[in-house]
């Protein structure tokens, strides 16, 4: 399956941005910490290349804690100010204010040379759809300041809030780039959700993803609906005639069953899905540093 979406509205909202970058101090990226690579736009980076740059890995309630370790250590080595966080429960969010601080640290001392005082850092909120920015900035501000939903594509327009004395954010849409050269990426974004899931087919996504889970955490699907080991439990990889006998089999175990006493694969893909993205697998990074990435 080619993984591949760019609606019209992308276009529009990276003109938007580059027209907006010039009236920043700060860039807050937000990545999804279950795959801290593909979440990273790089059109983004270019845009802020020479702008301050705090990154966020969000939702790190679900992905394997030893590998937001990992991550953490390598933005660091990147130059970048790092948090895990929790935009949901608000885990994390506490340290932003500090963070924003260091890393104004310059912008601040010019401004207190000038005789500049009580001037609020402006900060513009970045990420792919579905990553969590809204979910952010309203649980970071305590109140429902932006749009959230649980599909990508929520913010459409431009939307500056006033959090206190000391910032500024500028909530922007969710974009994605033209095109991916590595499928992988796509294929990753489409797992959590950035991508629109009426124009991919879900039981071909649900095969990948099993087959992607299964190369770092082996026990994770039979665990979690009772599948019996087989010959494809031993494999490293999976065929995709694997994958798609384990979604037969998650079928079976969650009585997904069509006209006929088929298994209904549609219904099982869907369901695999969300317990993925909501966390019911357990704690899974799909991106480990240093395999299957580009660090």
């Amino acid at each position: 399956m080619n993984y591949q979406w760019y609606p019209g509205h992308m276009t529009k909202a990276v003109r938007m941005m580059q027209e907006n970058i010039k009236l920043v101090d700060l860039i807050i990226e937000l990545l999804d910490a279950r795959i801290p690579l593909s979440s990273r736009n790089p059109d983004i980076n270019e845009l802020g290349k020479n702008k301050s740059r705090i990154v966020l890995m969000n939702k790190s309630d679900l992905a394997d804690p030893a590998q937001n370790r990992q991550w953490v250590q390598y933005f660091q080595e990147q130059g970048a100010h790092v948090l895990e966080i929790n935009a949901k429960s608000g885990a994390g969010l506490k340290a932003i204010d500090g963070l924003v601080q260091e890393a104004c640290r310059e912008k601040l001392e010019r401004d207190r040379k000038r005789g500049i005082v009580n001037r609020p850092v402006r900060a513009m909120v970045v990420g792919i759809p579905n990553v969590g920015k809204s979910t952010f900035i309203n649980s970071f501000a305590g109140k429902a300041c932006a749009k959230t939903g649980n599909k990508p594509g929520v913010t459409k327009g431009k939307q500056w809030i006033r959090l206190n004395k000391n910032l500024e954010l500028l909530d922007t849409p969710g974009i994605l780039w033209p095109r991916f050269e590595d499928q992988e990426v796509g294929m990753r974004l489409a797992f959590i959700g950035s991508m629109n899931d009426e124009i991919i087919v879900q039981e071909e996504l649900a095969c990948d993803l099993i087959r992607v889970i299964h190369r770092y955490y082996p026990e994770a699907v039979p665990g979690r609906y009772g599948l019996e080991d087989g010959a494809w439990l031993q494999s490293t990889e999976l065929t995709e005639e694997e994958a798609a006998g384990v979604l037969a089999g998650i079928a079976e175990s969650r009585k997904c069953i069509a006209k006929g006493g088929e298994p209904d694969l549609s219904r099982a893909a869907a369901l695999f899905i969300d317990d993925f993205r909501s966390g019911r697998l357990g704690r899974l990074t799909l991106e480990w540093r240093g395999i299957s990435s580009d660090e």
